[in-house]
């Protein structure tokens, strides 16, 4: 078991919502931090323990990212962090992967499932070892005590409860360690 560490540089977490029921309105997080252990012999043993921390939030529109970050939706003042932590780790085929695991939102957690792409890993010209994962999955907010909503008058909400995640991520571990 190898503890491979986020390259901050190469890593987005984001998120995406529908606004009005039309467009598809994008965030992501700037500040991430993980504990990632790889198993290549047994990947089913590997784990992922990551944090984010909700202020770090940016949607590129100031006033609707002091928005979320309110008590309406992620309540930054009072849960500084989102929290995953893997309850499984499967691998399927060459380069596919799902991993199952427990969000924490607001002090709720529910279980979600990202599914993706795993690259590497491969010796890098850094004198490293290089993997990356591709992932997206999706959750119902209000099952996170997410809820405020704007009906409108011509039917819909003005934000979808449904969320679609995506994690794009490279990692690295000393040569010695992943040998």
């Amino acid at each position: 078991m190898t503890t491979w560490t986020l390259d901050h540089t190469h890593a987005e977490v984001g998120f995406s919502a529908k606004h009005m029921m039309v467009a598809t309105v994008k965030g992501r997080f700037t500040d991430v931090q993980a504990d990632i252990k790889i198993d290549e012999e047994q990947p089913q043993a590997s784990t992922v323990a990551a944090r984010v921390a909700t202020a770090s939030l940016t949607t590129g529109n100031e006033e609707r990212d002091t928005h979320l970050k309110s008590p309406d939706f992620l309540n930054v003042e009072e849960f500084p962090e989102l929290v995953f932590q893997s309850t499984s780790v499967r691998r399927i085929g060459e380069d596919e992967l799902e991993l199952a695991g427990d969000l924490t939102i607001r002090d709720v957690t529910r279980p979600v499932v990202l599914k993706g792409e795993f690259t590497g890993p491969i010796a890098s010209p850094w004198g490293d070892r290089r993997a990356g994962f591709s992932l997206t999955g999706e959750f119902d907010r209000e099952d996170f005590g997410l809820t405020w909503n704007v009906a409108l008058e011509a039917g819909g909400v003005l934000v979808s409860r449904k969320i679609k995640l995506h994690v794009d991520v490279e990692v690295a571990a000393a040569l010695e360690a992943a040998a």
